[in-house]
Parts: structure tokens; sequence; C-alpha cells
């Protein structure tokens, strides 16, 4: 595709009035003032027209706009643009997700409360994003931290508490020692804490958790239809996240235990070949097996695990290490007396932390088996010449028979379910299905959140605090106050911990953790349809009205996190009977990075990028158009092969043409050059087309070619006095408000008409003008084209191969073979074979 400016065909000799430009800074400065005295982009909850939701993922405030959110708004604006021209009544609003730890981290470097430097950064951003010229309704801005909207956060935690789905518990948690907090499993990135890089550790805390596995299925389920409207890897990567599994629970009979050891297994056909169990060294279960003589070993073990990253110990090119526990179990379908060993590769939180260990099906038992000389007993045929280790493929099982059942030579799927068949009528065992999703842990120890508004009694446990004495605010901390210290900062302000209990009246003390923000950004999407609400989170009706979103603009990094999230909170909601609807995003669009130089931006690499800078330099217009014009939304931008200066110079080029226009608003279009009226025609039908699929670079590369073909028509064709440059010229202002507002506004205003551009509504097509008089029918022989022929739209096949097999060219390529077929596929092609 041509760059911007590569795309002018214009006079090589320009005139002076070509030219002429306009004054950036002025015009911008301009224009804002315009739009904040106009408001254009207000949405009206009882307005008649059609409503459309377009939302993009609301920023965290940790500084001035960056070059990747001038990539995410110049998208998605688009759509949002596009949707008010087409007449709908569209809800655009943008706020910010102001609770997190950089803001913590920087009020402890600068000895200030973090609200002073959020409220800083959000006032910066607010300034950028309306220089940018987004078109957010800033009538419903909010900030996550602020008491009147976290109020509503803590609401809905009770509510939440109310319903079984917050609870607390102990458990092993990711631990991130430089943030001296917990981590969720999806903030893990590669063994590392999301946020800051250092390598996160275990650690055993009292937590709180959502219990987002009752919603396993569903959310599973409701990734069938977002599949037709979502990126495809963000539905994968769901479906990976939730991960569901179907196989068996089987109980092992363990010495010197009263209850049975249940473990999950995905291969219960397998069952004849499970040698040895193993069970997650850091699990309960681990220290309940071992023998006394063995417990020393188990212990020192358990220091050595407790220092590796659950990404580490399920690496597949680990030594594989474990500790005998002392104990024997009975494998259920063979009789035999099997060691049970601790190992760092189960996981405790996965099925029920301990495992039937199969090394001849399973590449890690095999490893296992071979590190510590365990018996391998294959039970599912491998493919002659095999020469592998475990084999995981299908084929007939083997070594797979005792008195009561025989799985000999069934494939997987049959022995599977004879298998379970069996242990269920045994009471061994029986069917189950199984989620790699586990509740979302949501305590975290640090200030900067929404504290968790439940009060702990000696007497009377857990009480939530009264919902009328909601919000649970912040006490005042500052500076010092919030350094980690292991435990929440909050522990530390005695007067705002220490409280009556509400049921009792005794002594009591406020929960000290804070929610992860991922609490705060599952919701925000409701309260922009009614931000004002004082006495609920949200106005059902008017949610119900405007939602689902009709599209969710934003980076695939948040696919299942922020994602997943949502879509629990918005189950939840439906099921509470405040929403009518159980997705809350119909479609979703990601955008890829903008990198430099081919790698990520910077300050070490010293390859950034200074938004500010290149707005300086080259203007909104021109970087939002570098943007939108670069490739395909998904793809990944590199600044370095951008060329801002190229998109400023057709800007201008396009603006010329306002000047060049001489006919009067109003002119009878229908009069002008039919030419330039079916170009500008096709240009209109096809950019609405382009952005409803996204292909918003296409759309601009249709208004290059129209400016270029209504300078061409000015200059050397039917004049500036030709109707059809009026209709072609507002044509161009109108579709370059999608993506350059200040450069169509000046052209609208330079037309004669009224401000503002944004709302005239989208050109009018005389389909007439659509129909082709003739078409382009290619002519292939042997594979090769030789001739181009025009011919009519409506043409008969019969006609068609008269007419290809009457050209000179295809007579010549034909020369006197024999044609042994022609296929005609009216009017575009015929291929003859010779």
């Amino acid at each position: 595709m041509s760059t911007p400016d590569t795309a002018d065909t214009g006079a090589s000799h320009p005139t002076e009035a070509e030219r002429a430009t306009y004054d950036i800074a002025a015009t911008e400065t301009k224009w804002q003032r315009v739009w904040e005295d106009l408001q254009p982009f207000r949405a009206d909850d009882d307005s008649p027209r059609e409503k459309r939701y377009a939302l993009t993922m609301f920023p965290y405030p940790s500084g001035d706009l960056h070059m990747g959110h001038a990539e995410v708004f110049a998208l998605h604006d688009v759509v949002a643009r596009y949707w008010w021209q087409r007449g709908y009544e569209v809800l655009n609003p943008m706020g910010f997700d102001s609770f997190g730890l950089p803001a913590e981290n920087a009020a402890i470097r600068h000895d200030e409360h973090p609200d002073t430097y959020t409220r800083a950064n959000i006032a910066k951003s607010i300034e950028s994003c309306r220089r940018y010229a987004a078109s957010f309704d800033w009538s419903r801005t909010f900030n996550t931290s602020d008491p009147e909207y976290y109020r509503w956060t803590q609401w809905l935690f009770l509510k939440f508490y109310e319903r079984g789905l917050a609870y607390r518990k102990n458990s092993p948690v990711n631990w991130c020692p430089n943030d001296q907090t917990v981590l969720a499993n999806e903030q893990v990135v590669g063994g590392v804490c999301d946020r800051c890089g250092a390598e996160v550790t275990k650690k055993e805390l009292t937590q709180w958790y959502f219990k987002i596995t009752d919603y396993a299925q569903e959310l599973l389920d409701g990734l069938d239809d977002l599949e037709k409207t979502w990126p495809d890897r963000v539905v994968t990567a769901q479906r990976n996240w939730i991960g569901r599994s179907e196989g068996a629970h089987v109980d092992f009979v363990v010495e010197g235990r009263d209850e049975p050891v249940t473990v999950y297994t995905t291969r219960p056909d397998t069952l004849f070949g499970a040698t040895f169990m193993v069970v997650a060294a850091d699990a309960a279960l681990a220290g309940e097996l071992v023998t006394d003589e063995q417990r020393q070993a188990l212990d020192d073990y358990l220091v050595e695990v407790r220092k590796e990253t659950e990404i580490n110990r399920l690496a597949t090119d680990r030594p594989k290490t474990g500790v005998f526990l002392g104990v024997h179990a009975t494998n259920p379908l063979t009789g035999t007396q099997i060691p049970v060993y601790a190992a760092d590769y189960v996981l405790a939180d996965y099925g029920t932390g301990a495992i039937m260990a199969v090394p001849g099906q399973d590449q890690r038992d095999w490893e296992f088996a071979q590190a510590f000389d365990l018996p391998v007993i294959r039970t599912v045929q491998p493919p002659e010449g095999w020469e592998g280790e475990a084999f995981t493929g299908d084929g007939p099982a083997i070594n797979s028979a005792n008195d009561d059942i025989d799985l000999s030579g069934m494939g997987v799927a049959e022995a599977k379910t004879t298998t379970i068949a069996f242990l269920e009528g045994k009471d061994l065992g029986r069917g189950t299905v199984n989620f790699r999703l586990r509740d979302w842990l949501l305590s975290r120890q640090r200030y900067w959140g929404a504290p968790i508004p439940i009060i702990h009694c000696p007497v009377d446990g857990e009480v939530p605090v009264p919902e009328d004495q909601l919000p649970v605010t912040l006490p005042m901390l500052k500076g010092s106050d919030l350094k980690p210290k292991g435990t929440s900062p909050l522990g530390g302000a005695a007067e705002w911990v220490n409280v009556a209990c509400p049921t009792c009246g005794g002594p009591a003390t406020r929960d000290t953790d804070t929610m992860d923000t991922f609490v705060d950004s599952s919701w925000y999407m409701f309260r922009y349809c009614s931000p004002h609400e004082d006495d609920r989170p949200f106005d059902s009706d008017k949610v119900n009205a405007w939602m689902p979103a009709n599209l969710y603009v934003g980076g695939v990094e948040h696919a299942v996190l922020h994602l997943l999230y949502g879509r629990f909170f918005t189950k939840v909601l439906n099921d509470m009977g405040l929403v009518d609807f159980r997705e809350p995003w119909s479609a979703q669009l990601n955008q890829g990075f903008v990198i430099n130089q081919g790698k990520k931006m910077s300050k070490s690499l010293g390859n950034g990028v200074n938004l500010g800078d290149q707005l300086a330099a080259f203007g909104v217009d021109a970087v939002r158009l570098t943007l939108v014009f670069a490739g395909p939304p998904e793809d990944d931008i590199d600044w370095a092969n951008m060329s801002p200066e190229g998109s400023l110079r057709f800007l201008q080029r396009a603006w010329r043409l306002s000047g060049d226009v001489t006919s009067a608003p109003g002119v009878d279009v229908t009069t002008g050059d039919v030419a330039l009226r079916r170009t500008t025609a096709r240009t209109i039908h096809d950019a609405a087309e382009l952005v409803e699929t996204y292909r918003f670079n296409v759309m601009v590369a249709r208004v290059m070619e129209l400016v270029n073909a209504t300078r061409k028509a000015i200059d050397s064709g039917c004049g500036p006095a030709d109707p059809a440059v009026r209709e072609a010229t507002e044509a161009v202002a109108i579709l370059l408000s999608l993506v350059a507002p200040y450069t169509a506004e000046e052209m609208w205003e330079r037309l004669g008409h009224e401000p503002t551009v944004v709302r005239v509504g989208w050109p009018a097509v005389d389909e007439a003008l659509l129909v082709e008089d003739t078409v382009t029918a290619v002519v292939q022989v042997k594979g090769k084209v030789r001739a181009r022929l025009e011919v009519s739209p409506d043409i008969s096949e019969a006609d068609l191969e008269a007419a290809a097999m009457a050209d000179e060219g295809v007579q010549r390529a034909i020369d006197g073979a024999q044609v042994r077929k022609v296929i005609v596929r009216a009017p575009k092609l015929v291929n003859i074979v010779v």
C-alpha cells in the first residue's frame, strides 16, 4: 500500500494556491473550543435514535498519554464517529482505572498520598484526550478510586458474599517479594510478577476469593457465541484458561488411612499402568500421609519446592525430583501396592493435588520413574517401530485386564468409557469434569485499593459492614506509612482497624486487605450508563437500554484477566436481577502494539517515541491518520517505518480541495460530472463496508484515491465549479471526520457549512451510480492471461465465450491447438484449456 504522500498524483508543479495550508496549532485550539461549546458527543439516554455503545478499555493514569493510547483511541474513534454519522445515538464514555500499585509506589517515593499522584495524572490525561480529539462523552467520567465509585464496588462484594460467591480460606498463594503482595495466577507471567518483573514465590496466607469456578461451564459455553464476533486468539486463550477436561475421580486405599485418597485423571483407561502415586509436595495431603520416618525428608524437600514458581515446576525440561512418603496405596484394578511420593511437578490446586502416575503413557511420569527406578507398564500399544519413551497417542489397549474387566484391543475413547462404568459399578470412582480455572484470589496486601467491607469479630466471626456504613473509606496514610512490610499498610492504622462489631457491639477489627483492581474494572461499563447514581450502583433500565456494549476495543493482553472477570461479573449481576443479559460485550477488537525499530519501546533501549513530540511536530490529525493507515488494527506498528510527514502532506492536499470548490452549498449535484460522481459513490459505499469490517486502513486508502480523483477533475477535468467536485469534496470531509477531525472541520467550514461535520450524517449514495456500464473479463489460455475484454455486466456465458474465442490475442495463444475445455464464469473470467 502506498504511503499517504506517495498516494498523490497531482500536478508536478504545484501552484501557489496548492501550496497553501493551515496553522495546525491554531486550528486545534479553535475546534477544541467549538466542540466544548457544542458538546456533539454527549449521549442522550432519552433519544429516540437507535443506541450504540462504543467502549474502549479505560486507562490507568500513570502519566500522560503514550503511543499505545494514541493507537487504540484513534482506532476506536473511527467506529464511534462512524456510528454518529450513520444516525445512531452513541455512548462513548471514558474514565480512569485509578487504584493500583504505581500510585502507591509513587507516593512512597515522593512522601505524598497516592491520590495526589493519581489526580494530577488524570488531569493531564483528560487534557491530552481532549487535544487528541477523542470523541468521548466527558459528562460520564469517573475514577475507580473515588469513594462514590468504590462504595458500590464494596456493595457488590457484599452481594457476592451473601450469595456464597465471596469466601476466605488459607492456601498457598503467589507472592511478589518486591511489591509485598499476593498475585492472582493470571498476574504471574513466565514465573514473574507482571507488574514489576520480580520472581514470584509461594506463601501460605488466609485470603479472599470469588467463586468464579461456579460459572466455569457457562463461561466456556458462552464462547461458542462470542467466537463469531471476538478475535480468535482471545476466545482460544479463554478456552485454554478455563481448561475443561473430562475424566474420572479414582479412589486409592492408602495404608494407615481410613479415608481413601481420590485422584483426578483424564485417562482412567490407563489405570492398569499406574505403578506409583504422586502428591503435590506443598499440599496438606502430603503432610497427612508422610510417616514419621520420612517427615524430615519431606520438610527439607519443601524448603526447595517453595523456592520454585509454578511455571518452573511445570517445565517439561526440568529434572524430576521428589521424596518417598513412606506409605503405599492400592491400585484399585490390579490390587498392586504402589509407592506414594511427594514431588514438585504436581500442583496442590489442580484436581485433588494427587495423581496416579502412569509412566508408560505420560512423559513426566516416565521421567520420574526413570529417576527413581520405578516400574513401567504400557497400557496403550505404540505404533510399530516406536522408539520413544511414554506414548501419549491413541491405540489399542494392552496389559489392561483382570478377572472382572478386559480392555484389550479397545481404543482410548471406548476404554475410558468402559473403565469409568466399571469404577462406578464397584464404587471405586466416578466420571467427572474438571476445570483448570481456579477461584479468583482478590485479596491484596496494599493500601491503594478498595477496602474489603468485612469486620472480624471474635464472637460473631466474619460480619459484613452494614450497607448504610458504606463506603469504608481509606484512612489517611502517605509516604513511609505505605512501604511494603509483608502485611497490609492498613493494619498499622489502629484507629481505622479497631471498631465495634455491628452485630454484638464488642471489640472487633476491620479486614486490612484491599481488593484486586480487576474487581473495579469488572463492572465499570455498567456505571457509565448512569454514572451519577448515589443510591445504587447503576440504573438497571438504562444499562439494559445501552448494553451489551456493541464493541469493546483493547489489548489482547487482557484476554484471560479483565475480559474473563467482566464476563463473570455480568453473569452474577444477571442472576441478581440487575441486568437482562449475560455477556457484557457483543463484539471485541484488539489493537496491536506500537513498537520502534522492531522492538518494544523502553527507556533502557533508548527507542521510546514521545507522543507529545509527535503531536507538536505533525499535528493530531497526521498522527491519528498514520496510526489508522498503518495496517490492520491487530497488527503491530513499527513507528520507525511510519511517515507522519506523508500523512500531513496528504491532509493538506485534501484541505486544499475545500478552497478550490466554487459551486454553492446545496447545488444540484445530479448535474455534475458522472465519472467523478461514480468514484464518489463507490468510495462512500465501500468505506461503510470497510469500517464495519474493521479494515480502517483500506478505508483511508479509498479516501486518498477520491482526493486524487477530485484534484484531477479540478485541474484537468470538469473544473472546480462542477457540482460533482463539491459532492466529492464534501464526502472527503465527512469520511476524514472519522480519522482526522480537525482537518475535516476546517474543510466543512470552508465549504460553507455550519459546524460540526461530525453529526451531518453519512453521505447518501445514488445506487444507480454503483452499477457498472462495463466490467473487465479476463481470458486465460494455459493458465496465462492473454486478453482483457470490456463487456456488459449482464453478458451471457455463451456470448462471453464467443467474444473470447474471437479475440486475436487469444487465437495467437491457441495457435491451432485443440481446445479441450472452455470454463466460463460470466462476466469476469474465461479459462481456455488446450
